[in-house]
């Protein structure tokens, strides 16, 4: 790159500057004795010169109204030194709160009180005065599990529409008062029971093989109407199957008295109709046989032989091989055994809890009938069986039913049940005549049936009473007491069709029929309010939740061969 002659000079001496004079090559004295003026732009370098002059700043920072030497002393020098510690009277200006400040702190204390009331403090009232009594319990869930209570408008734990003078009701075996925990009065007209569609009812879509029904339950058949609840027996071909039923599960409970309105089918001198309300242990699912398997009609709490397979062992005790069924020559049960028995191996799957000594609760799925009702006789009568399933066996079936261990109120209308069990259960069950005019071809009354642990209730009044000392242990056959059912129970409205349960007279019965109830009431002693159907003395949602396909899936119908599951190892029967 080449400059212009007028920037450069040949000489060696010296470059020439257009707006800043001449600068000599080895020194820069005789730049500063140059003259302004020499310049050709004199007039813009006195502009500069003015400029710099007004900005310049001595070379002595105390000149510029500062002082930056280090060794200068400030008032506030010891905030900024770790080393020197603060004096209460230093501190003083800088820590006092003015009102202001008081204000913001106490508004601010003030909204954080508040959020831990709300967020801690309400949660832990609610459940100090909701806590779970053992002795008794009830609850609805998807699958009787986890004890969730939805909040949907009418559908509190109590319905609205239930007349506030029924809140308490005196208990049927004592007289004390008891107060009403659940309630469903079915007012509301076209309510349906598709899975998700209720909070506290599902009907089921499911064939009820375990007894050889001949309908297929199917959510359909049932509704609310005119203030009741409607159950529909159609002859409908449904899924292969000539007839249309419903079986509905999704209220649950333990202990207390349970009482429903019912209207009963067709007429009550017809044979062939099986409407029953009944409740079973929540560890089983009516209709799906995985988890019945092991499970029903246990009610048993020893580790004896009792939990054994067709309690025996060894072929041992003698009478349990000779003295049961004769269909079966005589062989007294044919139960796989109690699965989830006190016998069971630490260690092993079992829901639990625990004894003191060590070893498990014996759990189970009992069974608890309110009503089966049947028609008996020449001319036919309509009667309910009223009863509870128990396993295992006294020999013959033959349970401790003295005077004192079922009470009979009227033996004109009641009376034992000839069925006392098979190889696959044994019944406490006592027969009575219903109200022969509260049937839906009748005069279309309702009558009220309900059971308090454990004496029923037929037409309102008490038809009998079972004391616990009839299920005290058998010695002929080697096992313990079975105890009165502690079990988290679930309620199960039906109506069916099974030969297993009697005859079908299908030239006089009339299609479709219905099972009408008006109400479901459930109350419980005050000191022995539960909800919830995982009691901690009786837990279940965690053993549910573990096994979630045995209990939502109906074609499995064995726990061992369908579920692929075994059963825990049992300390009597094999080491641990």
């Amino acid at each position: 790159m080449s400059f212009p002659k007028s920037f450069y000079s040949d000489s060696p001496t010296t470059f020439r500057s257009p707006s800043f004079g001449v600068l000599h090559k080895n020194s820069w004295v005789r730049c500063r004795t140059q003259s302004i003026t020499d310049s050709p732009y004199s007039f813009a370098s006195s502009r500069l010169s003015s400029l710099s002059g007004k900005y310049s700043l001595s070379p002595d920072p105390r000149s510029w109204g500062s002082d930056l030497y280090p060794d200068l002393v400030e008032p506030d020098d010891s905030l900024h030194d770790p080393d020197i510690p603060l004096r209460k009277e230093l501190m003083h200006d800088y820590v006092s709160l003015s009102r202001r400040g008081l204000a913001n702190i106490g508004c601010l204390t003030i909204l954080c009180a508040g959020i831990i009331a709300l967020f801690v403090g309400y949660p832990i009232a609610t459940y100090v005065n909701n806590s779970v009594v053992p002795s008794s319990g009830f609850n609805l869930g998807g699958i009787n599990a986890t004890g969730q209570v939805p909040s949907m408008g009418n559908f509190g734990l109590i319905d609205l529409d239930t007349p506030k003078e029924v809140y308490t009701k005196a208990s049927y075996r004592d007289g004390s008062d008891w107060i009403l925990v659940f309630s469903d009065e079915f007012n509301t007209d076209g309510r349906t029971f598709y899975p998700g569609d209720d909070p506290y009812w599902e009907a089921a879509d499911l064939h009820y093989w375990a007894t050889n029904n001949l309908e297929w339950y199917d959510p359909a058949a049932v509704t609310t109407e005119n203030g009741s609840l409607v159950i529909t027996f159609s002859q409908i071909q449904t899924h292969d199957l000539n007839f249309q039923g419903v079986h509905r599960n999704k209220f649950c409970f333990t202990g207390g008295m349970f009482e429903a309105s019912v209207q009963l089918p067709d007429a009550s001198n017809v044979v062939g109709m099986w409407p029953a309300i009944w409740t079973m242990g929540n560890l089983g699912r009516a209709g799906y046989g995985a988890t019945l398997e092991g499970m029903w009609p246990y009610s048993y709490d020893s580790c004896d032989v009792g939990t054994a397979p067709n309690q025996t062992l060894n072929g041992q005790p003698f009478a349990a091989t000779v003295d049961g069924d004769h269909a079966y020559d005589g062989v007294l049960s044919y139960l796989p055994g109690q699965k989830l028995s006190r016998c069971t191996c630490n260690g092993e799957d079992h829901p639990g809890p625990k004894h003191k000594d060590g070893t498990y609760v014996g759990r189970a799925a009992p069974e608890i009938d309110m009503l089966e009702a049947q028609v008996s006789g020449l001319p036919g009568t309509g009667q309910v069986s009223q009863s509870a399933q128990w396993a295992p066996f006294n020999r013959n079936y033959a349970w401790d039913n003295t005077t004192d261990n079922m009470i009979v109120t009227d033996p004109s209308l009641s009376r034992l049940n000839t069925f006392v069990g098979n190889v696959f259960q044994q019944a406490t069950s006592v027969v009575t005549d219903t109200n022969q005019r509260c049937y839906e071809l009748n005069d279309g009354c309702f009558s009220i049936y309900g059971f308090e642990y454990i004496t029923w209730l037929s037409d309102n009044k008490i038809s009998w009473t079972i004391r616990s000392e009839g299920l005290r242990g058998d010695p002929t056959v080697e096992i313990s007491a079975r105890p009165v059912p502690s079990e988290p129970m679930y309620l199960i409205l039906n109506l069916g069709m099974s030969r297993n349960f009697g005859p079908i007279d299908f030239a006089h019965l009339t299609f479709p029929n219905h099972l009408r109830v008006d109400y479901v009431r459930v109350y419980q002693p005050p000191h022995a309010i539960n909800i919830g159907c995982n009691p901690h003395d009786y837990p279940t949602a965690d053993y549910i939740k573990n096994h979630i396909e045995a209990y939502t899936n109906p074609n499995l119908t064995t726990w061992r061969n369908d579920y692929g599951q075994p059963f825990p190892k049992n300390s009597f029967i094999e080491s641990c």
